[in-house]
C-alpha cells in the first residue's frame, strides 16, 4: 500500500514539527557545535548538562536541540515558552523543581524558549534556582544575549552561537520536507523555483517547510505537478521577477533606489522600494541602507534624518511583513525630500586618512585625565578650561594635537542646519570656513 502523504496523516502539526531532527547527527547547518569532540555535543550525548544559551537567527535550530535534549536526558525536562506565558507561570515549575531536588538531589532541565522575552528583573527570578542546582537553565533567544539578558544570568551560562543556515542546508530542508508531503514522487521541482523560495526563507528552516505545506497541497488539489515560478506566484501570491535574473537586479534596485533618495525624487523613491519588497527583498536590509543614507547623503542638513531612519528600522524589526511597508516608505520619502549633505561622510574619512598617516600624535597634556597622583604632578589636565564654567559655554582654545591646530575635517555646507552650523561655528571660533 501507498504511504500516505503527511497532510493526509495529520492536519493539525506543522510540518516543521513533523520533520523535527531527532538526533544531532540529523542538524544541519550547524556543525561547529556538534563535532564528535564538541563540548555541547559531548554535554548532551552523556548527560552532563549545563547552563547554557543558545542564541541565533530564528529557523536555525534552537529549540530543535532543546528537543533532543528532552529526548536524550534522564532528568525531568520542561519545555517553557516566554512569547506564550508569563513569569507567574513559570514559578510553580521553579517551585516544583527546588521540591524535587531536595528529595532526589535531581536537577530539572528547564528550556526557556524566548528567553529575551522576560525583562531584566523577570530573569532575576532563575538566578538562584541555578546557583542551588535545582535546575539546569537553558535558554533560546533571537537577541544579542550582551543586551537582552541579565549580566548575572549571562555570566552562569555558557553561550553558543547557531548561524544562519546556509542555502545548501535550506535546500535540503526543503528537500526532506518534500519527500515526507510527496512520498509517492508525484511532484517536480524546477531548480529555479527552488533557488527562489531558499532565497525568500533567509536561512530559516520553518520558512521554507511553511512554504512546501503550502505549495504541495495547493499543487495536488489544483492538480498541478511542476513547481516552477508560475506555481509560487500562484499560490504564494508573491513575485518572483527578482529572481529570474539570478540577483542582478536585488543590486540594480537598491542602487536606484539610493540614487533616487539622493536625487531628492520621492516617487522614484517609492516605486523601486515597492519594486524591491513585492519582489521578496529583506526588509530590514532596506531599512539599514535607509540609516546608512541618513549618515552618509543627510547627515547634519537635517539631524532629525538619522532618529527617522533609526526608528524606521525599529519599526520593521518589531512588526515586520506586511505591516512595515508603509513605515519603511515613509522613511524613504523623508530621506528624499530631506535637505542633502556628505559633509559628515567626507569629515570622517578626511580623519582616516590623517590617522593613516599619522596614527600616533600626541594627545595634548590639557586635554588628559589625571587619574593619579602622578600623572597631575606630570601636568595631565593643566591650563584645562570647563567650558561651562563660561558664560558663553566656549572657551577658544585648540583641542587638535599641535601638528594639526589648522586641519579642517568637518566643513558644513551651506544646506539646511548646516548653513546655521557654519554661521555658529565661524563665529565662536572666528574663523572662515573653506566652501
Amino acid at each position: 500500500m501507498a504511504q500516505k502523504p503527511l497532510w493526509e496523516q495529520s492536519d493539525d502539526v506543522p510540518l516543521a514539527h513533523r520533520i523535527r531532527p531527532r538526533t544531532l547527527d540529523e542538524v544541519l547547518g550547524q556543525e561547529h557545535l556538534f563535532s564528535q569532540e564538541s563540548v555541547l555535543r559531548k554535554a548532551i550525548e552523556n548527560d552532563q548538562l549545563f547552563s547554557a544559551i543558545f542564541y541565533g537567527p530564528p529557523g536555525c535550530g534552537k529549540t530543535t536541540v532543546g528537543g533532543i535534549i528532552k529526548e536524550k536526558t534522564h532528568h525531568p525536562f520542561v519545555h517553557f515558552s516566554a512569547a506564550r506565558s508569563t513569569m507567574s507561570q513559570l514559578k510553580p515549575i521553579l517551585e516544583e523543581a527546588a521540591k524535587r531536588f531536595a528529595l532526589s538531589k535531581q536537577s530539572t532541565v528547564i528550556f526557556v524558549d524566548e528567553i529575551h522575552r522576560f525583562n531584566r528583573l523577570q530573569q532575576d527570578v532563575l538566578l538562584p534556582y541555578i546557583e542551588s542546582g535545582e535546575i539546569v537553565f537553558v535558554g533560546a533567544t533571537t537577541e544579542n544575549p550582551s543586551f537582552e539578558i541579565n549580566p548575572a544570568l549571562l555570566s552562569r551560562c555558557k553561550i553558543f552561537t547557531f548561524q544562519e543556515l546556509s542555502k545548501q542546508a535550506i535546500a535540503k530542508i526543503f528537500i526532506k520536507g518534500k519527500e515526507a508531503l510527496d512520498p509517492d514522487q508525484e511532484f517536480t521541482v524546477e531548480e529555479e523555483a527552488l533557488n527562489v523560495l531558499v532565497d525568500w526563507s533567509s536561512g530559516d528552516a520553518r520558512t521554507i517547510l511553511n512554504y512546501a505545506e503550502v505549495l504541495f497541497y495547493g499543487m495536488r488539489k489544483a492538480g498541478i505537478t511542476v513547481l516552477s515560478h508560475a506555481t509560487i506566484e500562484q499560490f504564494l501570491q508573491k513575485s518572483t521577477a527578482k529572481y529570474r535574473k539570478h540577483g542582478d537586479e536585488h543590486f540594480d534596485l537598491i542602487s536606484a533606489f539610493i540614487k533616487s533618495m539622493r536625487g531628492s525624487d520621492p516617487d522614484a523613491v517609492v516605486y523601486y522600494l515597492t519594486r524591491m519588497l513585492e519582489s521578496g527583498e529583506d526588509p530590514l536590509y532596506v531599512a539599514r541602507r535607509i540609516v546608512r543614507f541618513a549618515s552618509e547623503d543627510i547627515g547634519l542638513a537635517d539631524p532629525q534624518a538619522m532618529g527617522v531612519a533609526v526608528s524606521c528600522f525599529q519599526a520593521v524589526h518589531f512588526i515586520g511583513l506586511p505591516e512595515c511597508t508603509t513605515s519603511l516608505a515613509q522613511a524613504a520619502v523623508y530621506m528624499a525630500i530631506a535637505p542633502k549633505s556628505n559633509r559628515i561622510y567626507l569629515a570622517y574619512d578626511s580623519a582616516k586618512k590623517e590617522v593613516a598617516r599619522n596614527p600616533d600624535l600626541p594627545v595634548p597634556f590639557r586635554l588628559r585625565n589625571a587619574v593619579t597622583p602622578f600623572m597631575k604632578e606630570s601636568g595631565y589636565g593643566k591650563d584645562y578650561h570647563y567650558p561651562h564654567d563660561s558664560e558663553s559655554g566656549f572657551v577658544l582654545e585648540p583641542y587638535l594635537p599641535e601638528s594639526l591646530q589648522e586641519q579642517r575635517f568637518y566643513v558644513p555646507s551651506f544646506i539646511g542646519k548646516e548653513k546655521k552650523i557654519r554661521e555658529y561655528l565661524e563665529t565662536i571660533w572666528k574663523r572662515v570656513y573653506p566652501k
